[in-house]
């Protein structure tokens, strides 16, 4: 009998989470023994027992997150191959996912056959991604040798960038997008670590400069 391909499943959705270890039990050949809600708990699993061959890894997690766990991962279980599975297609989190080792990026959007596709094509050494992500990757690298002034915001974070210069604060640029006030702020958190600046005023002076709005 050939052995199924063992997965870990890192995601914090305990409905789409369950639904999906449930869906990926009920296929030959794959079985999906363990899934945790953070990595950290993955981290302290991994020191104790076998990795599997396959680990499906969200992005957007409690704690630590998903880019950032992927070398911590890789540390304790180098030959598993890391999976990203996630909402998330901006540029960035993309770009650094590959760059930290990810073998694949999936969106959630995937259908069960698709993520198991995805699962065996990784166990062999493949590197399955997502169509539309493919295409973005291939724009990004066919771009990656002209000269870049955006620092890798996303369209997102030039609108809110745009609005800080405009003078308004967290909660009106929030609401000017219809986002919440958390999700804004951690879009502003990003923007200042790509600027590499630490001040709102820091930022709008940065923007004026090098026009980046």
């Amino acid at each position: 009998m050939n052995v199924p391909i063992q997965v870990w499943l890192i995601e914090d959705h305990k409905t789409y989470g369950e639904r999906l270890a449930r869906a990926l039990n009920h296929l030959d050949g794959i079985a999906c023994p363990r899934r945790f809600t953070a990595c950290e708990d993955a981290l302290a699993a991994l020191k104790g027992i076998d990795a599997p061959q396959v680990l499906l890894l969200d992005v957007g997690l409690p704690g630590m997150n998903g880019i950032d766990g992927i070398a911590r991962l890789r540390q304790l279980a180098p030959q598993t191959a890391i999976v990203i599975l996630t909402v998330f297609e901006e540029d960035d989190k993309i770009f650094r996912a590959i760059c930290a080792g990810a073998a694949g990026y999936l969106l959630k959007t995937s259908n069960t056959e698709d993520i198991a596709a995805a699962i065996r094509s990784a166990a062999t050494g493949g590197s399955p991604i997502n169509p539309t992500i493919a295409r973005r990757v291939l724009d990004m690298f066919s771009k990656a040798n002209l000269p870049q002034k955006d620092y890798g915001l996303t369209a997102r974070e030039k609108d809110i960038l745009k609005l800080l210069v405009q003078g308004h604060r967290t909660k009106e640029a929030a609401a000017q997008l219809q986002l919440s006030y958390h999700t804004a702020d951690g879009y502003i958190r990003e923007i200042y670590e790509k600027l590499q600046v630490n001040t709102r005023s820091g930022v709008v002076a940065k923007a004026l400069k090098e026009g980046l709005v």
